[in-house]
This record gives C-alpha cells, structure tokens and sequence, in this order.
C-alpha cells in the first residue's frame, strides 16, 4: 500500500496549491515550452487537450464504457464445462470491486481509457503481507509510469515499471507482481503506441476547424475584410473606425447588422468563405479519421450518414466481434499471466460475458434459439435465461430430432436407445398434435369469419334472383322456377362472383394457415429445408371451392325441384336455407377446416422430408366407432387408410360407415378430432 498512500498524501499536497520551481515545474510551463505532441496544424495536442475533441472523446468513451459495463468473471474448469470461481480472492476484485472506493466498471474504464490513450493502463496490486494473497488493485497514473526491460541471460527478460512522481517526491522501481498492465497493439509488446501521438495530426486538424469555426462566430459570421477610405487617414482615424465597426458588428448577437458607410467609404472581403475551404466536409471527414483510429464503425461515434436500419445491427456485432474482442481478450489474458499464480492458470481462467451486446436482431436470435432447441443442445429454460426471463415449470426437457438414428435404422441401436426413441416419437407426435391442435383453434375464428362473408355475399346474390325471378307479387310471368335455377347455375359457376369471392378469401388464408403448419411439422421430423406449400394450398383451396359451389347450388336446385313449380315454396323454401347458411354454416366450415388442413398439409410436409409412415391417432375424450378402429393404424404414406368403397364396422346402434373417397388423413366425418403423426 506504500505508493497508494505516497499518492493520496501527493494528493492533499497538490489540493493545498504546491508551488512551480525549476525541479517540479507546473504542468502549464512544460506545455508552454514543449508545445505538447508536434503535428502540422498549429494546434497543442497532448492527452488532456486530445480529450477536448468531441470525435476522440466519444470514441474513447464508448469502448471504455463497452468494456466496463460486461460482467467480468473468474471461471473454473470443470470436467465438462466450467463453474463461476464465487469462492477465489479474485473473483469479488474483477466482478465487484477492486478497492474500497471505486466499483469494479469504474476501475476498468479508468485503466481502458489510459489503455486508449497513453497505450497502457496500470494498476497497483495489494498484496497480504503474510499470504500473497491479492486483496486490492488501484489505478495508477499512466504518465507517471514507465516500463523497463531487464534482460538476465539465457534469453530471459523481465519486465519491471519505474514509477516517477518529480512533483511530489515520488520514486519507486515496481516489480512485476506490483503492475496489473493492460497495453494495446505496441512495437515490442511490453507497452502499446499512444493513439494521441499517432494521431495528432488528426485530433489536431480538428481542433484547428473548431477553433476556426469558433473564430467566425466571434467575429460576426463572415469572412474577415477591409474597410477602404478614398482619403488617407491618420492613425487616430484608422483605429477609431476599426473600434467603431467592431462595436456595432463584432460577435453572433450583432451578426447581420445593416452597415452604414459614409464619406465613400467601401467594405472588401478578404478570405474564402467557408464552403471554398470544405469546412464542413473536413469536420466530417476528421470524425471518420478517429473512428479509424480506434477501429470503430463510425456510427459509434455520433456519424449516422452511412449508418441505415438494415445495417446498424450488423456494425454493431462486428464492432463487438472486432474493436472490442481484442480489448476483452488483451484483459482477459493479462489477468491469466499476472495476476494469476502459474499453477493456477490450468484449473482458473476470466472471461467476459458478452452476451448481451451479442444479441443482434429479434428474428436471427429467434432463428438461433429455433435451432438449437430443435438439435436438443437448448432447453426452454436455456432460451428464457438468454432472454433474461424466468424459467417455467417442465421448460428443462432437451428435445431430439425423431430422425437422428444410427444409419443401420433402429434395428441397429441397443434395446435402452430404442425404447428411449420409441418413447422419444410419442412424445414428439403428441406435441406435434398438440401445436397443430393450437393452430387450429387459432385459425378457426378467422375462417370462419371468411365464410360468414361468403355466407352474406350468396344470401344477398340469390335473393336478388328470388326477386326477379320469384317476386312475391307473382308479376313478371315470363319469369319462372326454371329461370331461376338457370341464373342460379352462372351465379355459381366457377368464374362466377360467389366463386371469385370465395377464392379471394381463402386463398391467402389457407396459404398462410398451411404455412405454419408446415414449419411445424418439418420440425418434428427435424427437417431443416424450407418447405413451401404455396402450390399445394393453391389446388386444396380450388378444390374446396368447387365443391362448395357444386353443393350450394346443388341444394338450392333441389329444393326448387321439390317446389313442383310453386313459386312462392320455392322463394320460401330458398329464403330459409340462406339464412341456415348464414347461421349455420360458417362454424361449420371452421370446424371441418381446422380439422382437415392441419392434417393435410402436415402430410405434404411430410412427403417432402422423406417420411414414408403415418399413424392414425384418436383425440378427444369421446371417439365414435369408426375413429377407435383407426386408431394406431399405420399405412405408407401415399396409401389411404380406407379406400374409397372400404367400410369400417360401427357399434351395435351404428351401421357400417362406407368410404365415398380415399382417405389419406382425418377427418371422416363432423366432429372427428382425429391426428395423423409421422412414424419415422
């Protein structure tokens, strides 16, 4: 602690107000002779001044803010892994605080900024005078410190640190163990180059334009000029017209002030204004200069101009993987081989936690957890603690792909792996279900509002034919049920206004609905390419329409032969089936679709990721006869499950239930809750 307390007493004597002599001259003398860093602006820059540059300052800033606000932790190696070292001296110094009066981003900011600045940054290392053991690290002034090299033969060197303190007194030579040393990127590796030296053109350059712009402020906004007079003068003249144009022009407040000249008097611009000199464009291009400097992507810096939304995320991770990863593991290392015993190196190691600065954009890190997730390395609870959320009761399950065996199939895996996959598949095909099942009930509301339009659309079509057709005052005689049923047959013709309707409103609703079924049914069999069943929906919704328009209009022609040519049965009889249709039919429709399209585009997901067996399984706490007798049944997968003409037996109260089609998926019937899940 001898040097601490050295500098905390040089503190209270520098508070007091030390005088400047010869041997320990003020910082201001020194300056006011050396002149600070040479560089070709004009402009003083040394390590106080290069700070005063908003562009140095900020990027200064933002990589020792960056790597001060990252948990730093000291880590033990496991057998497979590793495990926080809470219980080692060093953990609490690196993660908490190194001393009793600064936290642990306040001391890694302080030594990062030295690191950028000067090429180093040191800190003074307490150690027990009787264990060894490190207790505290205190900053130490980078300006005051200074490396040596002392070689001792055989190709060994050491490296020591003089401390040098002319102003209050204090010299000490520090031993290796007494310096915690972070340097950049250096000539010989034991300090790293001063980015304020190197850069002093730049910052220079830069603060010039400030000054510059600063001038033309001050002095009214406009170049400087000359007054002509077409007599001479005297000098008592001259300067008692300079003073009086000063007074009524100089500075912002006065800017633009109407001049009056007398006596002929003339004003002549001399200089270039401020566009012919580039004034803004060179104090743009100084603020890239910088970032250069400090390997940062310039948007870091306060320069938006080539920063847009699709690419600001991706700066920034290459930031973070570049500027910054070097700065992490120049820490990091320095911290392995010094404060560090050897023998301690192989069971301990630091690292920083990055992870939130590594989060890039919503959709890629969904897309990464996705994965993860799907290959079982991610647990629910893995993701929520990512995403900083509490874990869920059951979230600690790791999932497995149903198709990652052994080439040889499941005949080649002993007798455990094979029960642990078989029990693997059912509980993937029950969660499988269980997401299809969901999508369904979210589906469901929104085809049926599709079809409740369709519904009104063909109530107010038909009921504009009933009234010219079938009119209640039973005019019009040229008209009759047979006209009637003729325009029923173009109404619902295909490329008729109610199938238009239709296929305009189903289409992208089966599509998107397909869709996401497709990504999850590619997910239980772990197939990774993409699939689309934007053609598949295409045929499955102008099937379904041209059936829905061959049985509307099918029924509606029913009932009008049924009428027997009563014209105003048949106006009746039309009237309450529209209006069935409308009450009716929409909840229908919903419940049937969200029944079968989950199972058939689960199928043609399935196709194309090579399943080649399917399974009949029964949901639902009630199943009819016919559902119980499919249950468990498996068939290839371009086989139906009951051919058309196949008949399936019912209970004792139940006839036997004959197939109208082939049937490749559920359901069979209204109500049928029926899944297929994939036997792979």
């Amino acid at each position: 602690m001898g040097i601490v307390r050295s500098a905390l007493r040089a503190v209270a004597r520098a508070t007091a107000g030390p005088l400047s002599g010869v041997a320990t001259p003020e910082k201001w003398v020194v300056d006011w002779f050396s002149g600070g860093t040479a560089n070709s602006s004009g402009v003083r820059v040394d390590h106080e001044t290069a700070l005063t540059y908003a562009p140095f300052f900020a990027g200064v800033r933002v990589i020792a803010e960056d790597l001060g606000l990252l948990p730093f932790f000291l880590y033990e190696r496991l057998a497979r892994g590793k495990q926080r070292a809470t219980g080692h001296p060093l953990f609490p110094l690196l993660h908490d605080a190194p001393n009793d009066m600064m936290t642990a981003m306040a001391f890694k900011e302080a030594l990062q900024g030295h690191a950028l600045t000067w090429g180093g940054g040191a800190a003074y290392v307490v150690t027990h005078p009787r264990t060894g053991v490190i207790e505290e690290l205190w900053p130490l002034r980078p300006d005051r410190l200074h490396p040596r090299v002392r070689y001792m033969g055989n190709g060994r060197a050491e490296r020591w640190f003089q401390y040098l303190d002319d102003a209050n007194g204090i010299y000490r030579n520090l031993a290796p163990g007494e310096v915690f040393y972070v340097n950049g990127l250096g000539y010989d590796g034991l300090r790293g180059y001063s980015v304020v030296e190197y850069a002093a053109n730049s910052i220079g350059l830069g603060l010039a334009t400030e000054h510059y712009g600063a001038k033309i402020f001050s002095n009214g906004a406009a170049p400087a000029g000359v007054l002509s007079h077409p007599d001479n003068l005297s000098p008592e003249a001259r300067k008692r017209m300079a003073d009086d144009w000063d007074n009524i022009h100089r500075g912002i407040d006065r800017a633009h002030r109407v001049a009056i000249l007398e006596e002929g008097v003339t004003w002549q611009a001399v200089g270039l204004p401020n566009d012919a000199n580039q004034f803004l464009e060179t104090r743009k291009l100084q603020v890239t200069d910088i970032a250069r400097y400090l390997r940062l992507p310039p948007h870091k810096i306060g320069d938006l101009d080539r920063a847009t939304f699709s690419n600001i995320e991706e700066q920034q991770l290459d930031y973070v993987s570049s500027a910054l990863a070097a700065w992490l593991t120049r820490w990091e290392q320095a911290v392995l081989t010094q404060l560090l015993l050897p023998e301690e190196r192989a069971r301990y190691f630091p690292e920083h936690l990055v992870d939130a600065l590594l989060r890039g954009n919503t959709m890629a890190r969904y897309q990464a957890y996705a994965i993860g997730r799907q290959w079982g390395w991610l647990s629910a609870n893995d993701v929520r603690e990512k995403e900083n959320l509490n874990p869920v009761d059951g979230g600690d399950a790791y999932l497995i792909p149903l198709n990652m065996i052994p080439a040889g199939g499941r005949a080649a895996l002993p007798e455990p792996e094979r029960a642990a996959l078989q029990r693997a598949r059912l509980i993937s095909g029950r969660r499988g279900a269980r997401v299809r099942a969901n999508l369904a009930d979210a589906w469901a509301p929104k085809i049926a509002e599709a079809d409740q339009e369709v519904a009104d659309l063909e109530r107010e079509k038909v009921g504009e034919l009933l009234d010219e057709h079938l009119p209640e005052d039973g005019g019009r005689g040229h008209r009759s049920v047979w006209t009637f049923v003729n325009a029923l047959r173009s109404l619902y013709a295909e490329d008729g206004p109610i199938g238009e309707r239709m296929t305009a409103l189903w289409l992208p609703l089966f599509t998107a609905f397909a869709a996401d079924v497709a990504v999850d049914a590619a997910e239980e069999v772990g197939h990774e390419d993409d699939v689309d069943l934007s053609t598949w929906a295409h045929g499955y919704v102008l099937g379904h329409v041209a059936y829905r328009l061959a049985t509307s209009f099918g029924q509606l022609r029913k009932i009008a032969e049924d009428g027997d040519g009563d014209r105003d049965q048949v106006a009746e009889d039309v009237a309450a089936r529209l209006i069935k249709w409308q009450t009716e039919r929409p909840e229908q429709t919903a419940r049937w679709e969200s029944s079968q399209l989950p199972n058939a585009a689960a199928r043609e997901t399935w196709k194309d990721a090579g399943v080649t067996t399917l399974k009949w399984v029964t949901q639902g706490s009630a199943h009819c006869p016919y559902c119980t007798k499919l249950d468990g049944r498996e068939t290839d997968i371009e086989v139906p499950f009951i051919a058309k003409g196949d008949e399936l037996d019912g209970d004792e109260d139940n006839e036997k239930y004959v197939a109208k089609r082939n049937t490749f998926h559920p359901p069979i019937h209204a109500g049928c809750q029926c899944q297929l899940v994939p036997v792979v």
